[in-house]
């Protein structure tokens, strides 16, 4: 069963993201505002990390050049989310994919996977 990792700071996005992506047979490894998200893509190795641009407490885009330089994760498959248009900012460093809030439930399925059929 396929992993996805959510480091998202809406906890009602967590919340309906879980939901979906469970039932879609994914398994969800939803990480709190206070978690280290780099860390945690280490430590738990996701076929995917669904990574907002905007954390509570650190720039999704920071934790995107973490991973890309990390000779362990650095193959890891990152879609970025953000409510701004920032979809060639993130794929210039690094991103495999970007979504643009609000996005559809069937657009984040697609890229989902699209991405995990690459890994």
């Amino acid at each position: 069963m396929p992993s996805i990792m959510l480091a998202e700071d809406d906890m009602t996005m967590v919340t309906l993201l879980q939901t979906l992506l469970g039932m879609e047979g994914y398994q969800v490894i939803a990480l709190t505002v206070d978690d280290d998200v780099f860390e945690a893509a280490r430590r738990d190795r996701p076929d995917v990390l669904l990574l907002d641009v905007h954390l509570h407490q650190v720039n999704g885009l920071d934790v995107l050049e973490q991973v890309r330089k990390d000779d362990e994760i650095n193959e890891l498959k990152v879609v970025m989310t953000s409510g701004l248009n920032l979809e060639l900012e993130c794929k210039n460093r690094g991103a495999d994919d970007f979504l643009l809030k609000p996005y559809m439930p069937d657009d984040l399925l697609k890229i989902l996977k699209r991405n995990i059929s690459q890994s």
